[in-house]
This record gives C-alpha cells, structure tokens and sequence, in this order.
C-alpha cells in the first residue's frame, strides 16, 4: 500500500481544513487507517483512527469533537476534517495504515502501521 497525504496549509485560529490521503494497492479495504501527527519536538500522535470498515473510531482527547475522520473504501481515499483548528495543532500531519487485515479495533500507536503516507503541513495561526 502507497499513500499520498494532501490538503495541508496555513490557516488561522478558529478555521476548518480537511486533509485526504489516496491510498493505492488492492487491499486497502482491509487496512485499518489512522491519522498521526507530528510538532517539532515532540513524539508522533495519534489524532484519529477508524477499523477497515469506518467504524470503531478513535479521536485523541485533543481533537475529539472538533476532527472527524472517513474513509472511502470504493476509492481507497481516507480524510480527515479538522474544524474549530487551534495554534496547538500545527504539525505535519501523516495517514497511516495498519499491519494487520480485518481489525475491528485501530490501533493508535505508530509502531502497529506498516505504511506511511509523505506527511503534509498543518499550520494554524493565533
């Protein structure tokens, strides 16, 4: 599986983005998908995370109620919309795709993913 994150920007407090992430590869729809971000400094997170089918989904305390992550299993797209965007979210924001098949449960974190989209630039300003 190849993935190729985009919608990254810049942005102001209080905006929304929506990021995508094309996955190519004919078993995407058994992957688990997550959403990962990563600030200068610091440890690479888990802000979202949905089971193969769209369910199950995880949100990071940080992000819950504002993100909302989705996935398109006919064309192998995952997203993820980011509303109400505070300075604190800047990072460079990363999809992944689990290790296993068929989980009913995402992991959340980074080391249970086998493939990494390139990272795309979220910067919000104050």
């Amino acid at each position: 599986v190849q993935l190729q994150a985009s919608g990254g920007g810049l942005v102001e407090s209080g905006d929304s983005l929506s990021l995508s992430c094309e996955a190519s590869g004919r078993m995407f729809n058994r992957y688990a998908m997550g959403w990962f971000r990563q600030a200068p400094g610091k440890e690479r997170e888990c802000v979202a995370a949905i089971n193969w089918n769209g369910g199950s989904p995880y949100y990071g305390s940080t992000v819950k109620g504002r993100f909302t992550m989705s996935r398109d299993n006919t064309n192998n797209m995952v997203y993820l919309q980011m509303d109400s965007l505070k300075p604190e979210d800047t990072a460079v924001y990363y999809c992944a795709a689990d290790r296993g098949i068929f989980a009913q449960i995402p992991p959340t974190i980074p080391s249970k993913y086998e493939y990494w989209g390139q990272g795309t630039q979220v910067t919000v300003s104050s």
